[in-house]
């Protein structure tokens, strides 16, 4: 059967099932969130008269609800008119409807008699065939379904999304005792092509795969903080961004999902897990329980772990929570020898068997935790999955791990980490031994640019299935190598097209990688048809190496300096006028020389989540590697008969000016940074090189020509530049922007009205690149501008003057 979900039921609007609906609602699926009637009026609905009756009344929890999630930040939603797809109702008068859905998810209370009545009351309406799921993060499934029909139990499965459902990408799909396998092997694949998810197939054990490991971990440290004499802060400093996972690390991470929800899965755990090896751990600690009846649950309650307070002159600062006398005190840092040692180390995965080597707090503090979490995790196989694959991605889309714990493991060596469970006088489970005594040392390996785990059951290595739609930067780049410096990596992807893939830190764009993007041209149009510019680090660049910029500007090398601002913007151009196509896959953060690095090529393949945008103000200059340029073409490519050609431009201006910065790559369409019919948007990352090589090769197959360099870009002129000039100084008067401000904007209004001209007058591309290089180097002159960039440097913030 081929199954189309055209619309989906949600039944439950609170933030989980809000979430969920503008996710579907974000991938072009129309959405029915329906939830309960509310049985009293409010003070505000007495005051106008309203009866329970009323629509407006019976449909104020769901509308509510909702209205709260699209005000939320992180929006859960990728552009704002998509809540448009988003219809709701309520469960007595609108229930009916869900006869005409493709899919029906359950996102009410955690309490298993109340989700029986909602499926009760749903089969009476549901088509037979329809899928119905439940969010559940832990009741077995099991006895949710009892007593439904056949049909009902062959359709119903849990589906467990991660908060926030557009963020976290991991998918838990748990089978009920009736569940076909057709609706499994579609909703795995749902979850991935569409969704955008890590789909994985888990049983049905209590917290089943995500839940159950991350919870552990947790526990974990809670008992051995107290252990081991440690704070809040020197927790936080060890299991954050320094072992690849998410900046707030794990106290801050629990105050920002709820001390309440954690204890609520830990419970479930110890209640329903007695055969658990480790149940000791899913015991609170005293703190925990003292912090639960004090109501510190986090940033629900205004306290947890850390509390926001203000001084006496009114200044925020954060408090922290002392956990052997349980007040809350200032913070305090946190600094180890062993996390020095792996400054110079960019790659996460290198870092490992160093931090685990280390002889102070740190390195022990690492020792004992790996050794508990790769004793626990070996002995769930097979209790919550049969591969172990299923864990590390749980672990890295549920909980934003970036290495999952066989991945740790393998970092440090399996010798290594035996070593870590003997000492703490735990066992790994009897097939690492078997592993072991068989030859095979690591729980994965690369074979022809795919990935292989250890099968357990058939004791050999096994292909991971569904790598066939990704392209894996990591298990190619050795093998595929073409060129590399110390900028970048070119990869030949096969069929024809290359990969260029930043290796700078922060993936800056510097003198190395604008010498490989020339090489990577070079390369493509002698042997190859098309050119991806894309990498699977955190961030696709942050943008141009302004330390460079920086050191050139303050020795006032400006001949060198000219000379480096005109190799970007001819290495932009480059981008625009090869003879192959060039493909940008931005992510993550796009800013500055990215953003103007994807302005030039033929098409942008962009992710989803992808935060684009010239941000160039906030350093002090204008964008000098054709971003000004750019947006002035665009605004000439946009101007229609009876507009008003000055308005069009002012927004391609402000778009710059204000330094916007899109929060979907959605969003980047109405900033015009990405355009419709051209660019495309991929919500699963994984799929996103292989989508981009997909489209260089389409482009090139179907006859790709070099374009011709554009000698008709409408510039206004003093027309336009008085515009600009009379805004600027009203902002300056008024005290909206600074002096430098207003001088760093009257500098970009030259460059966009393309000069000042006496009447209107079409220009080449090379004629307003030469301007906004005079102006970019101008203002390197200025000390306010190298104050700004001094500043960028060492906080990584900008300085607004």
């Amino acid at each position: 059967m081929k199954r189309h979900i055209n619309k989906v039921a949600v039944i439950g609007s609170g933030i989980m099932g809000s979430g969920i609906a503008c996710h579907f609602a974000n991938i072009g699926v129309q959405v029915l969130l329906l939830d309960i009637v509310p049985r009293e009026l409010t003070e505000k609905e007495k005051a106008k008269g309203l009866s329970l009756e009323d629509k407006v009344v019976r449909n104020r929890l769901v509308n509510d609800s909702l209205a709260a999630a699209l005000k939320s930040k992180p929006s859960p939603i990728y552009h704002q008119k998509f809540a448009n797809r988003i219809a709701t109702g309520n469960l007595e008068d609108d229930v009916a409807k869900v006869a005409d859905v493709d899919w029906i998810i359950e996102v009410v209370v955690e309490r298993l008699d109340i989700k029986k009545q909602v499926f009760e009351n749903l089969e009476k309406y549901r088509t037979p065939g329809t899928l119905i799921t439940s969010n559940t993060s832990g009741i077995p499934i099991k006895f949710m379904s009892e007593g439904r029909s056949d049909d009902f139990q062959k359709h119903f499965c849990g589906t467990h999304f991660f908060n926030p459902a557009r963020y976290l990408k991991l998918f838990e799909i748990i089978p009920g005792p009736k569940t076909s396998m057709e609706v499994l092997d579609f909703l795995n694949g749902y979850g991935e092509q569409f969704l955008g998810k890590t789909s994985v197939v888990a049983k049905d054990t209590p917290a089943f795969i995500g839940n159950r490991i991350g919870i552990f971990s947790i526990q974990s440290l809670f008992h051995a903080v107290k252990d081991l004499g440690m704070t809040v802060e020197e927790v936080d400093k060890l299991t954050g961004p320094v072992i690849g996972r998410p900046k707030s690390a794990t106290f801050r991470t629990v105050d920002v999902v709820g001390l309440d929800t954690l204890v609520h899965v830990a419970n479930g755990i110890h209640e329903n897990c007695k055969e658990d090896e480790r149940l000791e751990l899913f015991q609170l600690p005293d703190f925990i329980n003292t912090m639960v009846e004090n109501k510190w649950l986090g940033s629900k309650t205004g306290q947890g772990f850390y509390k926001k307070v203000k001084d006496d002159k009114g200044k925020s600062e954060i408090l922290t929570l002392d956990l052997d006398s349980m007040d809350y005190r200032a913070k305090k840092s946190a600094k180890f020898a062993t996390l020095e040692l792996t400054k110079t180390i960019d790659k996460v995965v290198d870092r490992f068997s160093v931090l685990t080597s280390g002889k102070d707090k740190a390195g022990e503090f690492y020792r004992k935790s790996f050794g508990a979490l790769f004793a626990y995790v070996s002995h769930r196989i097979p209790e919550i999955s049969d591969e172990l694959y299923k864990i590390d991605d749980a672990m890295k889309a549920g909980f934003g791990w970036e290495h999952g714990p066989f991945q740790i493991w393998d970092a440090v060596g399996l010798e290594k980490g035996l070593e870590f469970i003997k000492a703490e006088g735990l066992e790994a489970a009897a097939w690492v031994s078997e592993m072991k005594e068989a030859g095979v040392t690591s729980f994965y390996a690369v074979k022809d640019g795919a990935t292989y785990f250890y099968n357990i059951p058939k004791k050999s290595m096994a292909k991971v299935p569904g790598q066939d739609a990704f392209i894996i930067l990591d298990n190619i780049r050795k093998s595929n190598e073409v060129f590399k410096n110390s900028g970048v990596v070119i990869e030949d992807l096969g069929d024809g097209i290359l990969n260029i893939e930043f290796q700078s830190k922060m993936n800056t764009i510097g003198g190395d990688v604008l010498a490989g993007l020339n090489k990577a041209v070079d390369l493509a149009e002698k042997d190859f048809q098309g050119l991806v510019v894309g990498n699977q680090a955190a961030n696709f660049s942050v943008g141009a190496n302004i330390g460079m910029i920086f050191m050139m500007a303050v020795e006032q090398e400006y001949d060198e300096l000219n000379m480096a601002i005109k190799y970007f913007q001819d290495t932009m151009m480059r981008m625009r006028y090869s003879s192959i196509p060039t493909i940008s896959a931005p992510h993550g953060m796009c800013l500055g020389g990215g953003c103007e690095l994807s302005l030039h090529a033929d098409k942008i393949v962009a992710a989803a989540e992808t935060y684009i945008g010239l941000v160039e103000f906030g350093v002090g200059v204008i964008p000098g590697g054709g971003g000004s340029k750019e947006m002035a073409l665009r605004a000439s490519d946009t101007f229609r008969k009876n507009d008003v050609e000055l308005n069009v431009l002012q927004e391609y201006f402000l778009t710059i000016g204000m330094a916007k910065v899109s929060t979907s790559a959605y969003e980047a369409y109405d900033l015009g940074i990405m355009q419709k019919g051209k660019d495309v948007v991929v919500v699963n990352k994984d799929r996103q090189i292989a989508t981009a090589k997909a489209y260089a090769k389409l482009m090139a197959e179907a006859g790709y020509t070099q374009p011709v360099k554009r000698k008709d870009v409408k510039v206004l002129g003093k027309q336009a530049l008085g515009m600009f000039l009379v805004g600027t100084d009203s902002m300056e008067a008024g005290h909206y922007i600074s002096e430098h401000d207003k001088k760093i904007a009257d500098k970009l209004a030259y460059v966009m009205a393309g000069g000042d001209l006496s009447e209107a007058s079409y220009v080449t591309e090379q004629y307003l690149l030469d301007l906004e290089r005079e102006a970019f180097l101008s203002l390197c002159t200025e000390r306010k501008t190298l104050e700004r960039i001094q500043h960028m440097l060492k906080t990584g913030k900008p300085l607004r003057n």
